[in-house]
């Protein structure tokens, strides 16, 4: 390739492209909007691609990639890292060999997700470097970046997009010369990667050390650009604020910082002093402002109205104006809805018809929760459903508890559910439980994906298959079903009735493919079955 070459590409689209051309072993991660798109299209690169039961899994599989000398970049949104974070933090001590670089695809504004983290904090809190891009071409020449400090400090990078960089497509000229893959090869290195406390305490230093050196890099060649303008305003950014705050203010001075950890504070302290303003635009925590005041720099932060939601052109220049007065108020969308004859709509009309209590958890089955149905009563996690469910089982009084019922879907029951299910057996409330698994054959609120339910791989290719009424069975649950919600609705509430009336322990695995996705499955188990 030449740079000379121009591809309109999204973010997510870009780091493929720039994991493919630096030679990534292994691209792995679990589905999550906006991050799913990484994979799919660094597969349709003919790049090695796959789809791990949950975050913390395809992060310790990529740790061992790169144990191994080889290249791995690791895939999540912003919730994901919650689940990675316990390798993350400990990885960040043992160093690597071959590259890892950590995607965070962060919401701000939470257009799919169930809060509004800002993932910065985990670059300071575990100790990685953090890039940030601010479009298609930053996400392309950021990944390769990151692979290349990771590499050269032997430390896990971690680069942290927004939805808009996700989703948003831009122009991208490829590198002519990317950074040639190494040859995999192991090479033992107990005191490096066996964090018993001996070799732990030792390890944290030399993070340490590894972070100055990172940080006297970012301030000599980093990634940081600097846009001379007006001495009145100077502005400090990063990601897509960037965007926003060069077409806000076009006549300020504005410095876009690439890399925010380490921040090159020495750089930013001499572009403040040639400023008589500085402000700082960015979405979510007050992440700049705080590291600034830290280090001594006098900068502007936001006002708290403006932390909540996405940033914009409009907003930035109520920011930089201090204008406080309300919002105009966003013109109402057309609330979400389960699809006309999706499964799930038998089985929420059934609980809210027996009046159930229902722990739930997410996936598209969360629509549960709006009307005519409103038959969700928490929603806190992925996996969360079955343990927030005992917990109100072994708590509420004995009439209340009889109605609890845990709801979950098929992909969150491989992601996070087994080990609720585990925790069910190890202490069962008094009333005994029921847990609902909605198996609609894929992982639809993120687009289809497969999951080891399926039996099927990111390529959609056979292989093998978590059966959960075997599991449970295996696990030591007495009564399991199987159960179409759709085919006979009395039948299937008729059932959930018996087993909450039991007193026992029960698992109703509510098994119809997804409309949308029953098509696609039908084509892939012809597929299979012609190649048998």
């Amino acid at each position: 390739m030449t740079r000379s070459e121009r591809l309109l590409l999204s973010g997510d689209e870009a780091v493929a492209l720039a994991a493919r051309d630096a030679g990534v072993a292994l691209a792995t991660g679990y589905p999550g909007t906006p991050s799913t798109e990484i994979l799919e299209h660094f597969a349709a690169l003919n790049g090695r691609a796959q789809w791990a039961p949950n975050e913390k899994v395809a992060l310790e599989v990529g740790i061992g990639v790169s144990f191994a000398g080889a290249r791995a970049i690791v895939t999540m949104k912003h919730g994901g890292l919650n689940v990675a974070a316990d390798p993350l933090f400990t990885v960040a001590y043992t160093g690597v060999h071959g590259a890892l670089v950590v995607v965070s695809a962060d919401d701000p504004g939470m257009w799919s997700s169930q809060n509004e983290q800002d993932n910065r904090r985990y670059a300071q809190a575990a100790g990685v470097p953090m890039f940030e891009p601010s479009d298609s071409q930053d996400a392309y020449d950021y990944t390769l970046a990151a692979i290349e400090v990771s590499e050269r400090w032997r430390v896990p990078v971690l680069l942290r997009m927004t939805t808009r960089v996700c989703h948003a497509k831009s122009v991208v000229h490829p590198s002519a010369n990317p950074p040639a893959a190494p040859a995999p090869g192991f090479i033992r290195d107990i005191k490096s990667r066996v964090m018993i406390p001996a070799y732990a305490r030792p390890a944290h230093r030399r993070l340490r050390e590894k972070l100055a050196a990172i940080a006297e890099w970012n301030e000599a060649s980093g990634p940081v650009v600097e846009i001379a303008g007006s001495v009145d305003t100077g502005i400090i950014t990063s990601g897509i604020s960037y965007m926003h705050a060069r077409e806000a203010a076009p006549e300020a001075s504005v410095l876009k910082i690439g890399m925010t950890y380490p921040l090159p504070v020495e750089r930013i302290r001499r572009f403040s002093a040639g400023v008589k303003r500085l402000a700082a635009i960015e979405e979510g925590d007050p992440y700049l402002v705080e590291s600034l005041r830290t280090a001594g720099i006098a900068v502007e932060g936001r006002p708290e109205m403006y932390r909540f939601g996405e940033m914009n052109v409009a907003r930035v220049r109520r920011v930089l104006n201090g204008d406080t007065s309300p919002e105009p108020k966003p013109a109402p969308g057309k609330p979400p809805q389960l699809c006309p004859g999706c499964p799930h709509r038998s089985v929420f009309t059934s609980l809210h018809n027996l009046d159930c209590i229902v722990s739930g958890d997410i996936g598209c089955y969360s629509l549960g929760v709006l009307p005519p149905f409103e038959a969700m009563d928490s929603l806190v996690c992925m996996g969360a459903a079955i343990g927030v469910g005992l917990g109100m089982r072994h708590a509420l009084p004995p009439g209340q508890a009889r109605r609890v019922v845990s709801v979950i879907g098929d992909s969150t029951f491989v992601h996070s559910g087994i080990t609720g299910l585990v925790e069910m057996i190890y202490n069962p409330p008094p009333s005994g439980h029921v847990i609902l698994i909605l198996d609609n054959g894929t992982t639809a609120m993120t687009g289809m994906q497969e999951h080891p339910g399926t039996g099927r791989d990111l390529e959609h290719h056979k292989t093998g298959r978590v059966v959960f009424e075997d599991l449970a069975r295996a696990l030591g649950v007495q009564l399991v079903d199987v159960i179409d919600p759709s085919a006979d609705q009395q039948a299937f509430q008729d059932l959930v009735k018996q087993r909450l009336d039991s007193g026992q322990l029960a698992v109703i695995v509510a098994r119809r493919n997804c409309l949308l996705a029953a098509g696609k499955i039908k084509q892939y188990e012809k597929c299979e079955a012609s190649h048998e």
